[in-house]
């Protein structure tokens, strides 16, 4: 069985890495270096993420959600302003899965990637994330 956390990892998290570095470069004008910095990334990932080689496939999807994407720009202002500790980078990451899940936007990709889930009711992502 695949989890949700499994998807997370491997399409969410990415994606949300792209729209916050996005954030980050385009809307308060910080240098790739630094934003690579701020997220702790290496440049060369923050590079693949410009380009669209890692994280693009679901930011259709996620920004279609008005409240993730308030959280990423919140996540992006803190960031570029250098006040946020890392517990809480940690937690609004955590918040915007959170919502994506409760929003039911993974379970499509979900039952996708686990095609056991298209025959049942999941009600996994409906359940509150602590």
């Amino acid at each position: 069985m695949k989890p949700p956390c499994m998807i997370v990892v491997q399409y969410i998290l990415p994606t949300l890495r792209v729209l916050i570095m996005k954030d980050l470069i385009q809307k308060h004008n910080i240098r790739k270096i630094d934003a690579s910095k701020k997220m702790e990334l290496t440049p060369a990932a923050i590079t693949q993420y410009m380009k669209g080689d890692r994280g693009n496939a679901f930011a259709d999807e996620i920004t279609k959600s008005e409240k993730t994407m308030k959280i990423i720009s919140d996540l992006a202002e803190a960031l570029a302003k250098g006040n946020i500790p890392p517990e809480n980078t940690i937690d609004k990451l955590c918040e915007a899965c959170g919502t994506i899940r409760a929003e039911g936007i993974i379970c499509g990709l979900h039952k996708e990637k686990l095609p056991a889930l298209k025959e049942c009711t999941c009600a996994i992502c409906e359940r509150p994330v602590c």
